[in-house]
């Protein structure tokens, strides 16, 4: 959950005039590593830095490496480079043995795929049933390793990837506080942007992001209920897919809303996001959400490179004022569609789904306390058996649990009732209205999709007066409707990315990911992370 999206949807944003003066370091608790005098940490050069899935792939076929050397250069990566980030909360014992494996099965002619020898990270929401734990990033639910894997990491052990380990995350996926920091857990601390150390990588899958973009594995897995695999993409630079809800199933992720909950790709092309996309999706008999099997096993045969050709796009209105930098990236992008063929046309849909903020809110707050009160309660290694019992732990450990910001919101979620609740039912009518909404304004406007600025600039880690908004955020739409939502890199602000999002109606990703691969295409090379230790102007 990106909070700031929320709070900008509902009409409660406010501006941290501390915050704005400008970054200050933020007391995570961990050394950061040698800088030079230019203010820019010092990394250790990659020799295997933006790799893709092919490109790896080929280097395997032609035994330059291995899935065992890819491995170990991915954990020696992340050795060097994850103390300045803290991306990676946790690693996987079994990683080189399941290189190993896999090494056995292409010496003997069997190459599953793709993704057979590809290192992954995950998000610490979702179950894998090894020896890591998945704790939401809490420390109330350390201990908790899951008897077996989500739907979706199975799927990914099927397909042949290499599961490195998992991701810190905003704690419980930033549905804890008001007042929250991005990329902050009890267990993991705080996250850092790669492109400059002292911004927040946004939230909540602000590990994969900052890991993904600092090469710390090839691909990642992210989830997202508002923003959460979008916003961090943009914020480092990445590509990243939040699916048509019941794409890839939830079952086994430890959940905010059934309504809106979706994991998905962050990758750093389209195709790499697209290939990821293709392997894990499947009908799940432990999510019905999953049981119209409308999702693909191969998303690249799309990516055609003339996805905006001939199509009419809506361009929300709203983002052709702000910061001028992004701003004016947002000009560009949308004189690319026009020179790639497309044709243009503003929209309001955010002023539209405007007043539906507030009813979205409950409902996560319902679908919440709901959720992982069934996830506890089918977890035997979890400690609390409660929405309850995570609170009273919170509240028996406040200097180690809630050092900077408190829970409000899980205190509130936990005093709502069940989901027969009039309350409920009527405020999930109003934030599922946002579908008609949306396919209303397609329809009448002709649209094959609806673009905007995925996010703004990265703001500072503050762990005083927590997140604040940067003006631009349009996770909203597809959020609450459940469709579809890809951002790619538009260019930088001031060393800092900005992602171009397109999003459409339900299941229409092959249409969303053309288009934004022929827009990956059309535009100069994403940025790399350069580890700027703070802005310097």
């Amino acid at each position: 959950m990106l909070r700031r999206s929320f709070l900008k949807t509902g009409s409660l944003a406010g501006v941290s005039a501390l915050a704005l003066a400008g970054c200050q370091p933020s007391s995570t608790g961990h050394k950061n590593a040698d800088t030079t005098a230019t203010g820019a940490a010092v990394v250790p050069p990659f020799d295997l830095d933006e790799s893709t899935i092919d490109g790896l792939q080929q280097k395997m076929q032609q035994g330059t490496h291995t899935a065992r050397s890819l491995t170990e250069a991915y954990l020696k990566r992340i050795a060097a480079v994850d103390p300045l980030l803290r991306a990676v909360i946790e690693l996987n014992p079994d990683a080189l043995s399941i290189a190993d494996d896999l090494d056995k099965e292409r010496k003997n002619g069997k190459v599953r795929g793709p993704l057979h020898g590809i290192p992954v990270l995950i998000k610490d929401n979702i179950d894998s049933g090894d020896k890591m734990m998945t704790t939401a990033g809490a420390l109330a639910m350390e201990g908790n390793i899951a008897t077996q894997d989500a739907f979706i990491v199975g799927k990914l052990r099927e397909a042949g990837a290499v599961l490195l380990g998992k991701t810190n995350l905003s704690e419980w996926a930033n549905f804890r506080s008001e007042r929250s920091t991005s990329g902050w857990s009890s267990r993991g601390g705080q996250t850092h942007c790669p492109f400059i150390l002292d911004r927040n990588p946004s939230g909540s899958s602000a590990g994969t992001g900052s890991a993904v973009s600092a090469n710390l594995c090839v691909i990642g897995i992210g989830t997202e209920t508002n923003g959460s695999i979008v916003s961090p993409s943009s914020v480092n630079g990445l590509v990243g897919i939040k699916p048509t809800v019941g794409l890839w199933s939830r079952s086994g992720i430890i959940p905010i809303s059934a309504t809106q909950d979706t994991a998905g790709p962050m990758a750093r092309t389209v195709r790499d996001a697209a290939v990821l996309l293709g392997a894990l999706t499947g009908v799940d008999p432990r999510d019905p959400a999953t049981g119209t099997g409308k999702g693909l096993k191969d998303y690249t045969v799309f990516l055609t490179g003339k996805g905006l050709k001939g199509k009419r796009i809506g361009i929300e209105r709203s983002f052709l004022h702000g910061h001028e930098g992004v701003v004016a990236l947002y000009n560009k992008a949308i004189d690319l569609l026009k020179q790639q063929g497309a044709e243009v046309v503003e929209v309001d849909l955010l002023k539209a789904l405007e007043p539906i903020g507030h009813a979205e809110f409950t409902v996560l707050q319902y679908e919440f306390k709901d959720g992982v009160n069934r996830y506890l309660a089918q977890a035997p290694h979890a400690k609390p058996r409660s929405l309850t019992d995570v609170i009273a732990f919170n509240r028996a450990n406040v200097a180690k649990a809630m050092p900077f910001f408190q829970q409000e919101t899980l205190e509130s979620s936990d005093k709502k009732g069940g989901l027969d609740s009039t309350e409920y039912k009527e405020a999930l009518a109003k934030v599922l209205g946002s579908r008609k909404t949306i396919d209303d304004l397609m329809h009448t406007q002709r649209l094959d999709a609806i673009a905007g600025v995925t996010n703004g600039l990265a703001c500072c880690i503050d762990l005083i007066t927590g997140d604040y908004d940067t003006g631009f955020s349009f996770s909203g739409p597809a959020a609450m409707a459940g469709y579809p939502h890809i951002t790619v890199p538009m260019g930088t602000v001031m060393g800092l990315p900005v992602g171009f999002s397109f999003m459409g109606s339900a299941y229409q990703e092959p249409v969303l990911l053309d288009m934004a691969y022929s827009f990956e295409q059309a535009r100069p090379k994403r940025a790399v992370p350069g580890f700027a230790k703070a802005f310097i102007p």
